[in-house]
């Protein structure tokens, strides 16, 4: 079974992306998500995030206290990778859980925001990266959560640049706008599907 990893920068669509390969039967694995399942569930975590960050970390029902991370962090590269050396493993052993569960399916996908600059797309056979210019993103973004541009463009900061990305992946979506999504989707799709008829 394949593994193909999907990415983009803030407010490129990847999600969405990533939603229409989910209508065609395609699962997949949310990073983003289960990267906040583990810091709640993974016990192992838990205590390196509590050692690492305090116990405060936690509130006493055991729910991750976000805002006092996310203020340790925003503005500390070295608290960032800290926590990201942390969080993206047990994310990754999460990943490895849940790939058991298909075995019948000619390949998963895996959206992750980070994933180049966590490296967890050296775990999949091919990635996908959707682009979109950067006003388009920001544009996106503020609408959708409110942010200001300072604001997402301070969070932009923390990836890898699109250019960069782009150079790193194997395949290119185009969510600009100049082009349909789906018939990319679907062009993909038959590509893996047939990859993956192959190997198996």
């Amino acid at each position: 079974m394949l593994k193909i990893g999907i990415t983009g920068n803030m407010g490129g669509g990847k999600t969405t992306v990533s939603k229409v390969f989910g209508v065609l039967g395609i699962p997949v694995f949310y990073a983003d998500d289960a990267a906040k399942k583990v810091m709640k569930d993974d016990v192992i975590l838990v205590d390196e995030l509590k050692s690492a960050f305090g116990k405060s970390s936690y509130f006493e029902d055991g729910t991750l206290n976000r805002k006092y991370i996310a203020g340790i962090v925003f503005n500390d590269e070295e608290k960032l990778a800290k926590l990201n050396s942390l969080v993206h493993p047990a994310t990754f052993r999460a990943f490895d859980v849940w790939v058991k569960e298909f075995n019948n399916t000619p390949y998963i996908l895996k959206e992750a925001a980070l994933l180049f600059e966590s490296d967890s797309y050296k775990m999949c056979d091919y990635s996908i990266m959707v682009q979109a210019p950067l006003e388009m993103r920001i544009g996106r973004v503020m609408k959708r959560d409110g942010l200001s541009r300072v604001e997402v463009e301070g969070r932009n900061a923390h990836q890898f640049s699109e250019e960069k990305k782009s150079q790193m992946a194997d395949h290119i979506i185009k969510n600009d706008e100049s082009q349909l999504v789906i018939p990319q989707v679907l062009n993909l799709d038959s590509h893996f599907r047939s990859l993956g008829l192959s190997i198996g």
